[in-house]
């Protein structure tokens, strides 16, 4: 894996997608900025600790994320490729191996569809993850729900 974005087919994909009620900046603040970012990235329950978070192409983000029963699981990824607000793509050196492209696309001045990408080298990888992945990244999105929330109510 290089730093350029990986092209697959669809059975090497897991995508989930939303429309947002916040413009598109603020949507994209929440993925950009570590501190919003920490509150709510993960499935339902879990936690984060940052350890690195240098958001720039070839930037690295290592954190920790603990479940909220038992477990810590390290990640380690770097950035591959941003613009903004449009769009932020990183690859995992942590197992598993895959690669993340986040879309972001102005509906109206209020609304953002967010497009998340996981983007696997082999199909086989893929499949191993989708019945558990699917599930988990739609609690990622009602977190990111609650603190965009947050973000309005706050005007960050």
């Amino acid at each position: 894996m290089g730093t350029e974005i990986l092209t697959t087919t669809a059975d090497c994909e897991i995508v989930n997608s939303r429309i947002f009620n916040t413009p598109r900046e603020l949507v994209f603040r929440a993925w950009s900025d570590p501190n919003h970012l920490k509150q709510w990235w993960g499935p339902s329950g879990f936690t984060n600790t940052f350890n690195e978070f240098d958001f720039r192409v070839g930037g690295k983000w290592s954190f920790i994320m603990h479940g909220p029963d038992k477990g810590n699981y390290a990640n380690e990824c770097e950035f591959i490729k941003i613009e903004e607000p449009s769009l932020i793509a990183w690859k995992r050196f942590s197992k598993p191996l895959f690669q993340v492209l986040a879309t972001f696309e102005e509906v109206t001045k209020d609304k953002t569809k967010l497009v998340f990408k996981m983007v696997f080298t082999t199909a086989e990888e893929c499949s191993k993850l989708r019945p558990f992945v699917v599930d988990k990244n739609e609690e990622n999105f009602d977190r990111l729900e609650v603190e965009l929330a947050k973000m309005i109510d706050q005007k960050i």
